[in-house]
């Protein structure tokens, strides 16, 4: 099945504010402490990120960075609309003409049409210079059958297409200064995505600010959940979402990318989306961890500056974006 043609696709987009990472390193370190028991914000020099226990697809997150949402979750509810399948490699080049390097990381549904089932997508993926693409992507799902197992695999170098929606962080993957976040053991509520997103939501109140990157969960498990198949049936609330979803408690280290953004800007932007994969074979959303006595997480982003909204859904609602 052949993806969208990318020049049929609207494309809407709107400046960020862009604090300095120092103004967020002192926002966030006195922000956090109401969350973790420890708490480090510190402005780094991003690490090789194509290293453990990264495994990204790029050396870092910077260079011309921007939020990309892509689709969103009007296309799969109550049920799927199968035409939305789109060609992720030229949608980036559209967003970024002159850039020679670029690197899309996130949270978005799997190209169905290559495994014939709906699936999660961890989505890796660097275009080249010289026209060829380096795919670290992974797509999860839910085994057919009773056990419901979690299946994680890498999609072939060559896939490039994701489906129903999508939330990246583009960049020209260039190293550069980022936004180092250690916390351990939470004692908030929140999850660890939702604490940083409402700090600075409180911070920046009707400034809308946007980050991107990659968190590790390096030390307990995350309640993530994987999409079954398509439902045959229409899907109308958040009860019978939940039912059609699998959940899991998934072990770290989990490898999170994605987004998150303060408010919708008048785009029905989905304020936050991070998808995870490892090296033992899970993957899947980010809700939560489990283990707040132990968990630990360690955090790269950067800060967008700006937000583009390719085919946003002209019905829409506000269920299935947790």
């Amino acid at each position: 099945m052949s993806a969208l043609n990318v020049n049929d696709l609207p494309f809407e987009e709107k400046p960020l504010h862009v604090p300095s990472l120092s103004e967020l390193v002192e926002v966030l370190q006195n922000g956090l402490k109401s969350s973790f028991a420890e708490v480090s914000v510190t402005e780094v020099d991003c690490p090789d990120l194509t290293q453990e226990p990264f495994h990204l697809a790029g050396l870092g997150i910077s260079g011309k960075p921007l939020l990309l949402e892509l689709g969103g979750p009007p296309y799969l509810l109550p049920l799927v609309d199968r035409s939305k399948v789109y060609n992720l490699k030229e949608i980036v080049q559209k967003i970024l003409p002159e850039t020679k390097e670029i690197l899309a990381v996130g949270a978005g549904a799997g190209p169905f049409p290559l495994i014939n089932s709906n699936c999660e997508g961890i989505i890796n993926l660097k275009t080249n210079e010289n026209g060829t693409v380096t795919n670290q992507t992974h797509i999860a799902r839910v085994t057919p059958g009773e056990k419901e197992l979690c299946e994680l695999t890498q999609v072939p170098k060559e896939e490039v297409r994701c489906a129903i929606l999508a939330n990246l962080f583009v960049s020209e993957g260039k190293p550069g200064k980022v936004l180092r976040v250690q916390c351990k053991r939470r004692t908030g509520e929140d999850n660890f995505i939702t604490s940083i997103r409402n700090i600075l939501s409180k911070q920046y109140k009707d400034k809308v600010v946007g980050l991107g990157g990659v968190f590790l969960l390096k030390n307990g498990k995350a309640h993530q959940h994987v999409m079954r198949d398509f439902s045959k049936t229409p899907i109308h609330t958040e009860e019978e979402l939940n039912s059609w979803l699998k959940f899991y408690d998934m072990p770290g280290t989990l490898i999170a990318l994605g987004t998150l953004v303060t408010a919708e800007a008048d785009l029905d932007l989905r304020l936050q989306h991070f998808h995870s994969f490892s090296t033992t074979n899970w993957g899947g959303h980010y809700h939560y961890d489990t283990t707040p006595d132990t968990v630990e997480y360690e955090a790269y982003f950067n800060i967008g500056e700006r937000i583009v909204r390719v085919d946003k859904p002209v019905v829409t609602h506000q269920f299935g974006r947790d």
